[in-house]
């Protein structure tokens, strides 16, 4: 598809403003909450509620309505899974952090594959929800409006706790010291995650909208360390890449999760050589003082 032929149409027009709310506004909101997970060594937090996320899709195939009501389906699911990983996360015992995501993160694989086979899905299906779709014509009304509540609360909660979430992502011990209910502000965290996921795995896909909460924030901390500025570039550089992605995934007729991720492993390399130059010329100065 062609760019005029894009916006020739006021019906193509409306659909890709809908896409683009939603894309945006997930973009923005696992790139903040990436950050803090970044830095935390939680990102397999997001990794494992993806998973879940492919699970509550196949729940909703099985139920028969996987068209009109997935997100209502799915939202309870993943934000169950949230508290489960979270929990499993903080015990003390052989089973805890990394293994108790890849545990609930596998098994959700697995088990959705099976309920969308025992349903008669197809492997394109399948591959729509795990890889995102192709078309934007699936993101309805309703789903928007969803997507923008959703975010604004992620958002919202973000900013009001912004202080307690920087002294926690770099000291939990001395927070927990000072009062801030840390445990709480993770649990927090781990279902805000679950949320931004639910609400972008359609567009997505379950397995890489993943890479929105990763990428950025990696991106963003090779080119400073402060982490007020991280989250902000962090934020930036998700929207960047969606919006690059998303046009050339209609272009090509790609799928939309996998063209978005491509130009965000692209910034990160761009950004890591820069980082590298930037680190060898800081050597090369010192050595010239000395």
């Amino acid at each position: 598809m062609q760019l005029s032929e894009m916006f020739s149409s006021t019906f193509l027009i409306t659909i890709m403003i809908r896409a683009m709310i939603v894309g945006i506004l997930v973009s923005i909101c696992s790139s903040v909450l990436g950050v803090s997970l970044v830095l935390q060594r939680h990102s397999m937090i997001g990794d494992g509620l993806s998973h879940v996320g492919f699970f509550a899709i196949a729940v909703s195939a099985c139920a028969g309505v996987s068209g009109t009501y997935s997100m209502e389906i799915s939202i309870p699911i993943v934000i169950l899974a949230a508290v489960l990983i979270f929990r499993l996360s903080k015990r003390q015992g052989k089973l805890n952090g990394d293994s108790a995501c890849a545990i609930v993160s596998t098994g959700s694989v697995a088990v959705g594959t099976i309920m969308y086979n025992l349903t008669g899905g197809r492997s394109g299906d399948i591959c729509s929800s795990l890889f995102g779709s192709s078309s934007i014509i699936s993101i309805s009304t309703k789903d928007v409006i969803i997507s923008v509540v959703l975010s604004l609360a992620v958002l919202i909660w973000f900013i009001l706790s912004y202080k307690m979430i920087f002294a926690t992502t770099f000291d939990e011990s001395f927070s927990k010291a000072a009062g801030i209910k840390t445990n709480l502000f993770g649990l927090m965290l781990a279902v805000l995650t679950g949320l931004t996921i639910v609400v972008g795995m359609k567009m997505m896909g379950s397995i890489m909208i993943s890479a929105l909460i990763i990428f950025p924030a990696l991106s963003a901390m090779q080119i400073t360390a402060s982490f007020k500025w991280t989250v902000i570039i962090s934020a930036i550089i998700s929207t960047v890449c969606f919006v690059t992605g998303f046009f050339l995934a209609c272009i090509f007729s790609l799928q939309t999760g996998a063209a978005v991720v491509v130009v965000e492993l692209t910034f990160f390399c761009i950004t890591a050589l820069f980082a590298f130059i930037r680190k060898k010329a800081a050597i090369k100065k010192q050595l010239k003082k000395a």
